[in-house]
């Protein structure tokens, strides 16, 4: 259900809805924090569910010291009325069994306010391709019904790749095709519940893997904005086009939000360095192995840091044998 920030709620008739499935790498929210933030995107309200995980925190995309301290939680709307733009960031992972009710909820909000179309940002794991999945970009797309007539000519100039279907049964039936998605979350389900109620829903993902996923949303924001010109490109020189993607290459433009300093951790502290400083002391008590160019440190069943140690100590050389 969504709540507006404010009574009365925004006239969203004929905005396009842009929005994340929770999947693999968190590809698709961390490129709409890209959207969000470059377009400095105002808040409009909530989508309030029993369906996510709860969550609070402060300002993902605090500019100044006054507004970081404003409160997000799991599910918020943000809107750029010059574009027709309404965005749906979500930031926390569905609770267990309740995909199905959230996609219902969900697609009734896009009924009663009158979208356009939506928007779904995915990914998959790219491990799980098959021949066909292996060639060419790792970027592909899905249409419903609904919106294929409209905008399958456009990518067609694009010389975008649709999702491929495959086997149902590898080996035992390769006629039969199903669409798999593995790890996008409720892609699947939200696609074929929309081509069953006639929503126009275009699906946007990537092949990834778990990791540092911020490559990923660049890709894909980038995929996505020569689609919809969210921001326009420096230039159409070759030193603009990604070798990989042939799609200009706009990164350089996207504003990163202040909440990704923290994307994987605090720093290298003054506390970290007093807990060096007390390790060290233990010294005699760490076995030291060295393998190949990788040297770990461990104290009991627990690995304490990683560096370079070039003495091999009788353990070590046991393992060698």
């Amino acid at each position: 259900m969504f709540v507006p920030c404010e009574g009365g709620g925004p006239e969203l008739q004929g905005f396009t809805l842009l929005m994340p499935a929770v999947s693999v790498g968190n590809v698709g929210q961390l490129a709409i924090d890209l959207v969000i933030s470059t377009l400095r995107m105002t808040k409009i309200g909530y989508f309030y569910t029993d369906c996510l995980v709860p969550m609070v925190g402060n300002n993902p995309y605090a500019t100044s010291k006054e507004n970081s301290v404003e409160l997000s939680i799991n599910a918020e709307v943000y809107s750029l009325p010059s574009k027709k733009l309404v965005v749906l960031q979500i930031r926390s992972p569905f609770i267990k069994n309740k995909y199905r009710p959230f996609c219902q909820a969900l697609l009734s909000w896009v009924e009663s306010s009158k979208c356009a179309r939506v928007i779904l940002l995915s990914s998959s794991h790219a491990y799980q391709r098959d021949d066909e999945q292996l060639l060419g970009t790792p970027l592909r797309y899905l249409l419903t019904p609904a919106l294929e007539k409209a905008v399958e000519g456009r990518m067609q100039e694009l010389k975008w790749k649709e999702m491929e279907k495959i086997a149902a049964y590898p080996g035992i039936n390769d006629r039969e095709k199903v669409l798999h998605i593995p790890g996008g979350g409720i892609t699947k389900l939200l696609f074929t519940e929309s081509c069953s109620k006639g929503i126009q829903m275009a699906v946007l993902l990537k092949f990834c893997s778990e990791g540092d996923n911020i490559p990923d949303a660049f890709a894909l924001v980038n995929y996505l904005n020569e689609w919809l010109q969210l921001i326009k490109s420096k230039g159409s020189h070759s030193t603009d086009i990604s070798p990989e993607q042939e799609i200009p290459d706009t990164s350089s433009q996207w504003k990163i939000p202040s909440s990704w300093r923290l994307l994987f951790g605090n720093g290298f502290t003054a506390a970290k360095a007093h807990s060096s400083a007390q390790s060290q002391q233990n010294e005699e008590s760490i076995d030291r192995l060295e393998i190949g160019d990788f040297h770990i440190a461990v104290y009991g069943t627990h690995l304490l840091e990683s560096f370079q140690y070039r003495e091999r100590t009788p353990l070590a050389r046991m393992f060698a044998m």
